[in-house]
């Protein structure tokens, strides 16, 4: 058993469990900062791939809504469900017809864009989410959430924003307790300075991405959400219950509202193709003036249209109403201005993420972000790397289960119940913890117990 002082006990145990995130999980981060860095990156690249189904005539007098979803219809063998629609309020643009159709995956329809006023149709393929991203940005948002490997693939994206702000906090402290007193120039001062001066540079946005990729996550996504309803932060839903009680809020509307799409995509009835050129003009008369909005027509009798404006840029346009299309009646609304301080800052969180609210001004920053934060865990390894010791050098006590056992009672008993508490609210983290202390145990220890044996012959 080593002896030291509380002071230093702590330290050695920060700096061995960050060492051990950035062995472990530094990969995950830099593939997550990778992969999302493509994913804003190539707003621009897929509009010039895909420029022939997103543009139409300049001018000229458009067609009704329901002439445009009428050969839609009829381009998609009329046997699937009509979703939604996403008309042209922008001469030059095609109307996105969207239909569900059981061969695609969660979250996915399949999308017909129609020339407003030439009626033609100038593409037909699979869109995701609210967010409407076509195939290229779908294949690079696949990678970056889940690797292309599913739900299961999942737990890599929640791994790295389970750890991310772990790390980048416990490196500021670190740095602060252990900074050399003096500047020195070597290999390894020099790394270290390049690894703790990205580190400050990035650690907002590290604790930003960490908290917002946390939403989306399987495990922990749940807890945010409970901790959201119990303080009263979720989005405001609009009531689509014509008879009967109000529908609950659903807690991950501002994010991905599209993961309902599975329960909703039902074939509407034949006369509400009439109905969207109607329905459209009483949400505009209604304060619907975003010139990007979706009509979704009601998939069971009983439940309002809804119109819904989805523009994520700044200013925000996230404004909806629920509307009877029997009587032509508003009979619900929400507006953006009257959401919540928290559920504000939670779409303005998510959006950034997405490289969404400042246009191109948040792409860039957020490309930046990103290639930095890769060069900064690039630096951690290098800085490892020339710092490693020789085999002969390993010191068995130098774990981090020795050093947890160096800390005083008071600090074990509190490291065991923030450990324990964090591994409720964050799941993965807290096995991914125990499965570190496994790997200390077998590798180090086991390690130290060889190099032992010569010395005692």
């Amino acid at each position: 058993m080593t002896t030291c002082t509380p002071r230093a006990a702590w330290i050695t145990l920060l700096r061995r469990l960050h060492f051990a995130v950035g062995l472990f999980i530094g990969p995950f981060i830099f593939v997550a900062a990778l992969t999302g860095t493509l994913y804003v990156a190539t707003p621009q690249l897929e509009n010039l791939i895909y420029r022939a189904a997103l543009t139409a005539q300049p001018d000229g007098t458009p067609h009704s809504l329901a002439e445009q979803i009428a050969v839609a219809e009829q381009a998609s063998g009329g046997k699937l469900g009509l979703y939604a629609v996403r008309p042209s309020l922008t001469m030059g643009e095609t109307t996105r017809v969207m239909f569900s159709d059981p061969a695609l995956g969660e979250s996915e329809t399949r999308a017909l864009f129609i020339d407003p006023v030439t009626l033609a149709v100038k593409g037909d393929m699979t869109v995701y989410g609210t967010s409407g991203i076509l195939p290229l940005r779908q294949w690079i948002d696949y990678a970056h959430r889940s690797l292309l490997l599913g739900n299961v693939g999942r737990l890599y994206s929640e791994l790295a924003a389970s750890w991310m702000w772990f790390a980048a906090c416990g490196g500021i402290v670190l740095w602060f307790y252990s900074r050399p007193k003096r500047r020195i120039h070597n290999r390894v001062q020099n790394t270290r300075r390049w690894h703790v001066s990205l580190g400050w540079l990035l650690l907002a946005g590290m604790l930003l991405f960490s908290a917002t990729g946390l939403t989306w996550s399987q495990w922990a996504g749940g807890n945010v959400d409970r901790l959201r309803a119990a303080f009263n932060w979720l989005t405001p839903q609009l009531n689509t219950q014509l008879d009967g009680p109000m529908m609950i809020q659903d807690p991950h509307a501002e994010h991905h509202g599209a993961m309902a799409m599975a329960m909703e995509m039902t074939m509407p009835m034949p006369a509400e193709r009439g109905q969207f050129d109607d329905v459209l003009h009483l949400a505009q008369r209604a304060g619907i003036d975003a010139h990007k909005v979706e009509i979704r027509p009601a998939n069971t009798p009983g439940k309002a249209w809804t119109v819904t404006e989805i523009d994520r840029r700044w200013p925000t346009q996230v404004d909806g109403v629920a509307i009877d299309a029997n009587r032509m009646q508003v009979v619900d609304r929400t507006r953006f201005a009257d959401f919540p301080l928290m559920a504000k800052l939670t779409r303005w969180g998510v959006d950034f993420h997405m490289g969404l609210l400042f246009g191109v001004v948040n792409q860039l920053l957020l490309m930046a972000f990103g290639l930095a934060l890769c060069v900064m865990i690039v630096m951690g390894y290098r800085l490892w790397w020339i710092r490693r010791p020789s085999p002969a050098k390993y010191n068995p006590l130098m774990t981090l289960t020795q050093s947890w056992c160096d800390l005083p009672l008071s600090g074990r008993l509190t490291t065991l119940v923030a450990a324990s508490l964090l591994g409720m609210a964050m799941p993965v983290l807290g096995a991914s913890l125990l499965i570190f202390m496994l790997i200390d145990v077998l590798r180090w220890r086991m390690a130290g117990a060889v190099s032992v044996i010569p010395s005692a012959e």
